[in-house]
């Protein structure tokens, strides 16, 4: 099996870092589009499969079908080339570091990048609150489902269980997330070392579930997430007192609850993960060895 050693894989990291930054804001946007659209297909997946495992196999077997499905998201975003901000959190500074870009290029890639995803992710979150997180009854109206009861569980514990706690919720958010993006950046390193499909689906995949079944806090994936279980609990709003706890306590689901008690901690602490964790400390290591030309 081919194998790009350390130094090759860092030049190889800054090449494709400078040619993200070098791509227009419309390339960057659209790419980011279905960058996002892919991470939600992982995480809807995630969702549909890890229904009801906890309750008969444990929360830790739970926890690992859930991350073992997950990786499906990444593993299409890099072998078709699409856009993804937490892979850019490190891949467009490490270019920068290496002085092939400035860092206003990285700038415009993020914020394209991010918004691309936002948008992609939401899209599919809407999908799914509409198609399979819901079903028909027969009195003519649709409920949600096991499945979207998962859905508005998953949003709830990614937002209200911060909320209840205040600034220590947020600083567990936003270091949760610093070991999410250690871990995502990883495996686009290891894809980067492989030379072929089946080298590159297993650097991805082993990374991304072992961040997924941890509990970490992934931006983009949340993107899905917390729209998915919003849109449900708001045309669905019996969903408040079935769920109870903290949905009831909290009177339901707020976009405010996204952006303040996740988002924003968990795009942080992301950015910290790959461009301090990961993209500079590679820098560090292989800056002088990184073969010229």
């Amino acid at each position: 099996m081919a194998f790009n050693p350390p130094p090759k894989m860092t030049a190889m990291a800054a090449a494709a870092g400078t040619y993200k930054a070098n791509l227009s804001a419309l390339q960057l946007l659209m790419r980011g589009l279905y960058g996002g659209a892919y991470i939600a297909i992982g995480a809807a997946l995630c969702t549909v499969c890890s229904t009801g495992v906890a309750a008969h196999l444990g929360p830790g077997i739970g926890k690992l079908i859930g991350g073992a499905v997950f990786p499906v998201g990444l593993i299409a975003i890099v072998i078709t080339g699409v856009e993804l901000f937490t892979g850019d959190c490190m891949l467009v500074p490490l270019a920068a570091m290496m002085k092939k870009i400035n860092f206003g290029m990285v700038l415009k890639n993020w914020i394209c990048v991010y918004i691309g995803n936002l948008i992609g992710s939401i899209w599919y979150a809407y999908l799914m609150a509409v198609g399979p997180l819901v079903s028909g009854h027969a009195d003519g109206m649709l409920a949600v489902n096991a499945f979207g009861i998962t859905a508005i569980n998953i949003a709830v514990a990614k937002t209200l269980t911060y909320k209840a706690v205040g600034a220590a919720g947020m600083w567990s958010c936003f270091m949760k997330a610093i070991g999410c993006n250690f871990l995502v950046n990883i495996a686009i390193l290891l894809a980067i070392c492989a030379d072929n499909v089946v080298g590159k689906f297993f650097g991805i995949w082993f990374p991304i579930m072992a961040f997924v079944s941890s509990g970490f806090e992934h931006c983009v994936a949340n993107m899905y997430f917390l729209p998915a279980g919003i849109f449900l609990n708001h045309w669905h709003p019996e969903t408040t007192a079935r769920i109870g706890g903290l949905l009831q306590h909290f009177g339901g689901l707020t976009w405010g609850d996204m952006w303040l008690w996740n988002e924003l901690p968990a795009t942080i602490g992301n950015i910290f993960g790959g461009f301090f964790f990961i993209g500079a400390m590679y820098y560090f290591f292989y800056r002088k060895e990184v073969p010229k030309g």
